[in-house]
């Protein structure tokens, strides 16, 4: 790396040195202290002492390896970290932006648990500049990310309003709101609330006997507590509950999969924004297993046990290949003649379906689940079916211009992160600020810190 003629190239272990944190068990801290505690992560608790004074930079040891915090505080580094101290060498904050720019994560070497071997980080090179430039490179870095700052979180907060909308515009389609002009003009042709009803029950049960199942469960009434809740619907709509539109809700295969295979075997980490992820796949040769299984286009699969989070998502298998699905998930067998399958597969990720699942969902350690009984009791809003595909035509329409401006602001937050790390590039190359001949060269800063150590060793000889 070429240098300006006033810096000079160095190794990190010349000038610095990461010191091991010290082991401060929960027993013995003080929560309520006043002294943050530091952990690879930042910080992980508080104490009513300090190890180090502020201000210091501490760098994950163990788990997030290499990773650097700032802090102003006297803190207490725990033993998973290392940290560094301010030196006559270097500005504190210089060293903690040149840090950030070695990008130390990279040099884990361990199997289990991140680590960082401060060794490896020694042995970089680095350009050393003099100590005023040092101080100018810290002022121009944070008059930078001050502004790169400003537009992350811009783009951070259009994000998080394009989810809100996202559901803001799911509830409006499933209130009616979106086709409320269609509606008005075809309301000679619909069907009265309790005709809607009676016709779902008609095509259920001549469903039930194409299947050969002699007798179906009626769905319980919705409750006076479920209307409390549930929004208003068009008079032409109905609020009952989903298993009208099924004959049976059917769990997935509990057989073991493998790597390789006949046929994928569908899981729940392939459901990926109401869509199926043909990537990390497993697999079944088991043909009684295929034919119990296997999937047909527009079957909507619901996830029934996973964590908070991934519990209800739902994706809509469109006969890419064949395919059977796992345990983990069931297939809603929704007749088509009664219900769009995306207009089912939509309305499952609405804010409402969102809102029932967190109430009737069983949570265990780290995990939740829904089973078939309370899925097939959720509450559902039919409508006449030509109504609800123009929904899903409208939604499709919103959701992909939703989904290209996300794609949109994470490709310039991606580009954010470039700028810094250019930025950073820049600084540490002595780019990024002008240098001043008046500034007292690197070289005669290291001379002055040699001959101090020098000086330092020689008196505890002495004094030995």
């Amino acid at each position: 790396m070429e240098l300006p003629n006033n810096w000079e190239p160095i190794k990190l272990g010349d000038v610095t040195e990461l010191v091991y944190g010290k082991g401060l068990t929960k027993k013995v801290r003080n929560h309520d202290g006043n002294y943050p505690v530091y952990g690879s992560n930042g910080i992980v608790d508080y104490h009513d002492a300090f190890l180090v004074e502020g201000p210091v930079i501490v760098v994950g040891r163990k788990g997030a390896a290499g990773i650097p915090t700032f802090s102003t505080d006297s803190c207490w580094p725990i033993d998973t970290t290392y940290y560094i101290q301010e030196s006559s060498v270097y500005d504190l904050k210089f060293m903690y932006y040149l840090l950030l720019s070695l990008r130390l994560h990279q040099f884990d070497r361990s199997t289990a648990i991140p680590g960082l071997n401060r060794d490896d980080a020694y042995a970089l090179d680095i350009g050393l500049p003099p100590h005023n430039e040092q101080k100018r490179i810290v002022t121009k870095i944070e008059e930078l990310f001050s502004e790169l700052d400003k537009g992350i979180e811009s783009l951070k907060t259009a994000r998080e309003q394009l989810k809100i909308y996202r559901q803001a515009v799911l509830k409006h389609a499933f209130e009616g709101k979106l086709t409320a002009n269609w509606r008005e003009e075809n309301k000679d042709k619909l069907e009265t609330a309790g005709e809607l009803l009676e016709r779902i029950k008609h095509e259920r049960e001549a469903e039930a006997k194409k299947l050969g199942k002699k007798k179906l469960k009626e769905p319980r009434q919705l409750s006076d507590e479920d209307f409390s809740w549930l929004s208003s619907l068009p008079t032409e709509w109905r609020w009952d509950r989903l298993g009208w539109m099924t004959c049976g809700i059917e769990y997935g295969t509990g057989a073991k999969s493998s790597k390789s295979g006949d046929v994928p075997v569908l899981r729940m980490g392939n459901i990926q924004n109401m869509k199926f992820d043909w990537s990390d796949l497993v697999f079944s040769s088991d043909p009684q297993e295929i034919s119990d299984y296997l999937l047909k286009t527009d079957d909507v699969l619901f996830n029934r046990t996973n964590s908070p989070e991934w519990v209800g998502k739902t994706a809509i298998f469109k006969g890419e290949r064949p395919a059977i699905f796992a345990g983990y998930l069931m297939r809603v067998n929704q007749i088509n003649s009664i219900v769009d399958a995306h207009f089912l597969n939509f309305y499952l990720n609405s804010h409402t379906a969102k809102q029932y699942g967190n109430k009737v969902k069983t949570d265990g350690v780290n995990q939740s689940n829904i089973n078939g009984e309370k899925l097939a009791h959720y509450p559902f809003p039919y409508c006449p079916l030509e109504e609800q595909r123009l929904i899903v035509d409208l939604l499709e329409e919103q959701m992909s211009l939703i989904d290209r401006t996300e794609t949109d602001i994470d490709f310039q937050l991606q580009k954010s992160e470039a700028l810094r790390q250019s930025i950073l590039k820049q600084a540490f190359s002595g780019k990024l600020v002008a240098q001043d001949t008046n500034d007292e060269p690197a070289s005669v800063l290291l001379e002055r810190i040699k001959a101090e150590k020098e000086n330092t060793t020689s008196k505890k000889r002495n004094a030995a």
